[in-house]
């Protein structure tokens, strides 16, 4: 309103006005695009300083804060990519930083990055290091050892098939690549872990995936945990107890409070029988029905039983038994039980 009046006021006055002095008590404040970071992407710590803390965004670079994330300053503005994958430090010298550029999501809105950018100053200046092909990047590992000594999880081309995805590694600081595990040319890498006490042993995770515009393919076979021993030499696939195990074991059947009940009342029921072989059938088919019940089996169980035990009416006590017994524990076994839950 201020603005309008002014110019209003500008304009019915016959006296000339200077320009500056109209529009002076304007200020200026950002009124957006109030996303222009996007998504946070990744982040990474001086564990020596935690003050010191790097950003990484979906669109808008990378940040860094050296006083616990109380105030940020843009440190990748003059790079020819903003899209940021991952950020790495390497802690045994926290002034190299690794940024893998190009966001490691699915969206049609994801933006893909030229590979990966190295510091030695803390973020004041970059070097371009390689990696173009990329396009998207999950993961930088930095081994505890060797601050040369990097892995990069390679996503690759989210829109189509290509060889510039999976692990690489470098020892010399990134004046050379290889790629260390490459499965093929729809399955990237989207996350690697080290495991710090011995740095030749990562898992990483690979992920078969593909976008159209109008949909998307995230999964395939050659997805899942691939693990190496020997600093990526090698790699083997993890399947034994994972959900695409080809052989998974059965799941243990643990009885429920309810299945527990049944099995008792089994027993008792075949108990009952035993117990009253000189007795009249009426009182033996009495005994059983009795135990039986008493646990309050569904419906369709209590027939049954009825059922088996009419049937050998006219049968011997040991017949009896095993017919009246045999149904008593199918009726008492957890996936009847479960079957039977809305019905009791």
């Amino acid at each position: 309103m201020l603005f309008f009046a002014i110019v209003l006021a500008a304009t019915v006055t016959s006296t000339p006005t200077d320009i500056n002095t109209t529009f002076k008590p304007l200020k200026f404040r950002e009124v957006g695009p109030a996303v222009m970071g996007g998504r946070i992407d990744a982040f990474a710590v001086v564990e020596g300083n935690p003050d010191i803390i790097y950003v990484g965004t979906a669109s808008g670079g990378v940040l860094k804060s050296t006083n616990g994330g109380t105030t940020w300053e843009p440190i990748f503005d003059d790079q020819s990519v903003s899209t940021i994958g991952d950020i790495a430090v390497s802690q045994s010298d926290p002034s190299m930083v690794w940024v893998g550029t190009g966001e490691s999501n699915n969206r049609q809105s994801s933006s893909w990055g030229n590979g990966v950018y190295k510091s030695l100053d803390g973020g004041k200046n970059w070097q371009h290091v390689g990696l173009d092909e990329t396009h998207h990047i999950g993961r930088i590992v930095v081994s505890p050892n060797d601050p040369n000594t990097v892995y990069v999880a390679a996503a690759g081309n989210l829109w189509g098939a290509s060889k510039e995805r999976g692990v690489y590694k470098t020892t010399d600081g990134g004046a050379t690549w290889k790629n260390v595990l490459f499965i093929n040319e729809d399955t990237g890498v989207n996350d690697i872990a080290m495991d710090p006490s011995s740095p030749n042993t990562l898992i990483a995770g690979a992920y078969q995936r593909r976008r159209t515009v109008f949909g998307f393919s995230g999964s395939g076979p050659s997805g899942g945990l691939y693990k190496t021993t020997d600093g990526g030499a090698t790699w083997k696939k993890l399947e034994k107890g994972l959900p695409w195990d080809p052989n998974p074991a059965p799941p243990p059947r643990t009885p429920t409070p309810r299945s527990k009940k049944l099995a008792a009342s089994a027993s008792r029921f075949t108990a009952a029988i035993r117990t009253s072989s000189t007795r009249s059938w009426s009182t033996r088919k009495a005994a059983c029905f009795a135990a039986t019940t008493k646990a309050r089996p569904g419906r369709r169980c209590r027939t049954r039983i009825r059922a088996a035990a009419t049937t050998v009416r006219s049968a011997s006590i040991r017949t009896t038994i095993s017919a009246c017994g045999s149904m008593a524990r199918r009726c008492s076994t957890p996936k009847t039980a479960a079957r039977r839950s809305d019905r009791i």
